[in-house]
């Protein structure tokens, strides 16, 4: 069992139990799944770029990414329907905790004057997004062997009901949030 999912059976249930007062443990909000995505515009000029971004997903995740289509084509961004134009990834169970202490504890610490993640960022549904700017702050990615710079998308979605309960659920696990 991974750290993170210990520390959320034994500390994050009986904090959120008492703070909104949950009956059951059932009712206590989880992790469901994270879903880490990555744009890669430039590869309709040039299809190797998704290779790059597919390796460095992978890589990050520990498991091999969905290649994602364009829907529709869209000629001033010069698009064709069909064609390769990011990459995801969907992380579910172990992968998933295994992944956001490594978010928490490594990867954040690593970016240059981090103060803490926004805490507007939930949907109204309490489920968080969150983008990054670039992949080199995993330790996962070797500095001399990528060929570009790309950020991703991480969405943390939970079973909490509201933005609050997803909020404390966050907090407790360990995500840094700055003061508002």
């Amino acid at each position: 069992m991974s750290r993170l999912r210990e520390k959320y059976e034994k500390e994050v249930i009986p904090g959120l139990q008492s703070r909104f007062g949950y009956k059951n443990v059932m009712q206590v909000p989880r992790l469901e799944k994270v879903v880490i995505s990555m744009g890669v515009g430039e590869a309709t000029q040039d299809p190797k770029l998704i290779d790059g971004a597919v390796n460095d997903l992978t890589q990050i995740a520990g498991q091999k990414p969905v290649v994602t289509k364009a829907k529709k084509s869209i000629a001033n961004f010069k698009v064709r329907e069909g064609a390769n134009v990011g990459c995801k990834v969907t992380l579910r169970g172990e992968r998933m905790y295994e992944f956001l202490d490594k978010l928490f504890n490594v990867a954040f610490p690593r970016i240059r004057d981090f103060r803490g993640v926004s805490p507007k960022s939930f949907d109204g549904r309490g489920n968080y997004n969150l983008g990054l700017r670039e992949q080199l702050i995993f330790p996962e990615i070797n500095y001399d062997q990528i060929d570009k710079i790309r950020g991703m998308n991480v969405v943390i979605v939970t079973t909490a009901q509201n933005d609050e309960e997803g909020y404390e659920l966050l907090k407790l696990l360990g995500m840094p949030f700055r003061a508002s």
